[in-house]
C-alpha cells in the first residue's frame, strides 16, 4: 500500500501543510516538528512525488552541475564540493537536493543540450563549472537559456567562468590571468627568458587568460613573445608530452616550459625524461591548478593554487540561497603562487 503524506502527518501529529514545508525547504519549521516528520518519514519510507511537487512548485528538487570533465580532477573536486552544499541536514528528505553531473565532454552543442534539459525538468539551480566557450554565437545561445532559467525561478551560478552579460547569472571566477602573470613573473625573476608555454583548447576563456597573464609578464621584463614557443591542446598529459616534444624541436635552447595545468605538467616532464633532459636542472616546468598530485610529483610542481573546493562549496551555496551573492553579481578569487622543486635558475 502507497504511503501518502496524509500518512506522514498523521504518525507526526502535524498538518499536510507542515509535512510539505518540511520536506520542501521552503519554509520555516521548529526544529523539534522537523524533527519529528523527518523521523515519520524515515519510519514509513515515504517518498515524495517529484514530479508532482514540480508541477506544484515553480522549481524541483534538481540541481544539474555542468562539468567539462568529471574525470579530471579539477572538475571532479568542483562537482563533489557543490554537492556537498546542497544536501539536507544528516542527508535526510527535508530540503536537500538531486545533484545531477552533467558532462559536457568540452561539446558545446551538449553544454546547450543540457541546458534545456535543465530547464524542462524545472531545475532548482544550476551550477555551470570551468572556462567557457568563446565562439559569438555559442555565447549568444548560453546567454538565452541563462535567461529562460532564470525567468523560470532557476538560480543560475557560475564557478569558474566569466559572468554572461545581459543574464541574472552570479559568477564566481578565478583570476587566470593574474595567476598565469605571477608564474612567469617567478620563471623571469629566476633568469629564465626562453620560455615555452602549453596552452590548452584556443577558444576557452581560461587558456586565453592563462596565456595573457603569460604574456604581459613578458612584455613587462621586455622580454619579445613569440608564437613559436606557444602550442594549443587540450588539457590532458598526452597534449603536455607531444606539445613538449614539438617546442624541442622548434626551440632546443628553451629553459623552462609553463603548462596549461598540472596534468598538462606531468605530460611534459614525461617529454623531457624521454629527451633525456632532467627537470629543473635542464629545463624548469610550472603547472596551474595546484591539483592534489602537483605536491607528490618528481619533482614536486611549481603551480599555482586555485581554491577549487572552497569556491564551489561556496557557488552551491548561493545556488542554494543560504549565502548572499557577491555584491554586482560577480567575484573574482585570486590564485596563490606555489614554489617548488621543478623550478629552478637556468644552468650558467
Amino acid at each position: 500500500m502507497t504511503v501518502t503524506l496524509a500518512d506522514v502527518a498523521a504518525r507526526a501529529q502535524v498538518s499536510p501543510a507542515t509535512v510539505s514545508r518540511v520536506l520542501n525547504g521552503n519554509y520555516p519549521v521548529a526544529a523539534a516538528t522537523r524533527e519529528r516528520v523527518l523521523k515519520a518519514v524515515d519510519e514509513l519510507d515515504y517518498v515524495l512525488n517529484g514530479p508532482a511537487s514540480a508541477l506544484a512548485a515553480a522549481t524541483s528538487d534538481l540541481v544539474g552541475v555542468m562539468v567539462n570533465d568529471i574525470a579530471d580532477p579539477f572538475f571532479g573536486i568542483m562537482a563533489s564540493a557543490v554537492q556537498s552544499e546542497i544536501v539536507g541536514p544528516g542527508g535526510r528528505a527535508g530540503g536537500e537536493r538531486l545533484a545531477v553531473v552533467c558532462n559536457t565532454g568540452g561539446s558545446p552543442e551538449r553544454e546547450l543540450t543540457y541546458l534545456t534539459l535543465l530547464q524542462r525538468q524545472r531545475a532548482a539551480a544550476v551550477v555551470l563549472t570551468g572556462g567557457a566557450i568563446e565562439d559569438e554565437a555559442h555565447v549568444a545561445a548560453v546567454a538565452g537559456k541563462l535567461r529562460r532559467l532564470s525567468e523560470a525561478g532557476t538560480r543560475v551560478v557560475l564557478c569558474g567562468r566569466p559572468p554572461v552579460p545581459g543574464t541574472d547569472a552570479v559568477s564566481v571566477t578565478f583570476d587566470n590571468r593574474g595567476g598565469g602573470r605571477e608564474l612567469t613573473r617567478h620563471l623571469l625573476a629566476l633568469g629564465h627568458r626562453r620560455i615555452g608555454y602549453v596552452a590548452g583548447p584556443g577558444e576557452r576563456t581560461t587558456t586565453r587568460h592563462r596565456l595573457e597573464g603569460h604574456r604581459e609578464a613578458l612584455a613587462d621584463a621586455g622580454v619579445t613573445a613569440s608564437d613559436d614557443l606557444v602550442v594549443h591542446g587540450t588539457y590532458d598529459r598526452a597534449t603536455g608530452r607531444a606539445a613538449t616534444a614539438e617546442l624541442l624541436r622548434g626551440a632546443p635552447d628553451l629553459t623552462a616550459i609553463v603548462a596549461a595545468n598540472d596534468t598538462v605538467a606531468l605530460g611534459a616532464c614525461a617529454a623531457l625524461r624521454e629527451a633525456g633532459l632532467r627537470v629543473p636542472e635542464d629545463v624548469s616546468v610550472a603547472g596551474f591548478d595546484d591539483l592534489p598530485f602537483s605536491a607528490d610529483a618528481v619533482p614536486a610542481l611549481t603551480t599555482v593554487r586555485l581554491p577549487l573546493s572552497d569556491t564551489a562549496a561556496r557557488a552551491g551555496r548561493i545556488a542554494m540561497g543560504r549565502e548572499e551573492a557577491p555584491e554586482g553579481g560577480v567575484d573574482v578569487v585570486s590564485g596563490e603562487l606555489i614554489v617548488r622543486a621543478s623550478t629552478a635558475p637556468p644552468r650558467a
